[in-house]
């Protein structure tokens, strides 16, 4: 990842910002978009301390295509060549199944589905300008979806059905640039310990349902997305892992 540059929404915290540390740790040069200056503010600092690449950070509203245009205008700027995109930001609101608003659609939709597209859209505009890679490959993304997509989930089926939309429209993404040498691939973890969850309380639950007795760690998940991104990934393409300590199957 040396001298990569990545751009990763959602990268104030949580998975975003484990995975923006592991690759600025490997050398990349990274790109943290989010709503929120405050934690920008302190993970660019927090990583900039650690050493290795380089950290940026622009607040900007991804919901709309223009907001997403500009932060990520403002990334390109930064970095010179982006090499590869993470879709991090997302929301996980728990509402009953029968007692979901047409603001709940609306939230959810708009940041895990709206804002995946509009950055990916951004992103891809410009790869195709890019020349290939030492490996081969123009560019890569990866979309964060949820082992939610994959398993019926009543307690939250607003969220499931948009990660469900993430899988899909990043198959769409990847057959239709798969020529460009385009990679567009996601990843479907189960439940992950991060601050925010841990505050909200579900991380017993979701541990309790896993077979392996316990949440992912950010770093867990982390590790699969810098493979991605990687040049070690040259052919995968269209894929989602999932990665979820076994509760798909359970």
């Amino acid at each position: 990842m040396q001298g990569r540059g990545i751009v990763i929404t959602g990268g104030a915290s949580g998975l975003g910002l484990a995975t923006a540390k592991l690759l600025a740790a490997k050398g990349a040069n990274v790109a943290l978009l989010d709503i929120n200056q405050a934690g920008l503010d302190s993970a660019v600092a927090e990583i900039t301390k650690a050493g290795g690449g380089k950290a940026c950070g622009f607040v900007g509203d991804i919901v709309p295509r223009a907001g997403a245009f500009e932060v990520y205008a403002k990334a390109v700027k930064a970095l010179g060549r982006v090499d590869g995109i993470v879709n991090a930001a997302g929301v996980y609101p728990r509402v009953p199944i029968l007692e979901i608003t047409d603001e709940d659609w609306n939230f959810d939709w708009n940041i895990n589905v709206r804002g995946t597209y509009n950055i990916s859209a951004a992103a891809i505009i410009e790869m195709k300008k890019q020349p290939l890679d030492k490996s081969g490959v123009r560019g890569r993304i990866v979309n964060v979806s949820s082992v939610d997509a994959f398993k019926a989930h009543p307690k939250n089926a607003h969220y499931a059905a948009t990660k469900a939309a993430v899988v899909s429209l990043t198959r769409s993404f990847a057959l239709e640039f798969a020529p460009d040498q385009i990679l567009v691939n996601s990843i479907a973890p189960a439940g992950i310990a991060t601050d925010k969850a841990k505050a909200l309380g579900f991380i017993p639950e979701l541990a309790s349902q896993t077979p392996l007795g316990r949440a992912a760690e950010t770093g867990d998940i982390a590790e699969w997305i810098v493979f991605m991104l990687s040049d070690a990934n040259r052919y995968m393409t269209g894929e989602n892992v999932i990665v979820s300590g076994g509760y798909i199957f359970a």
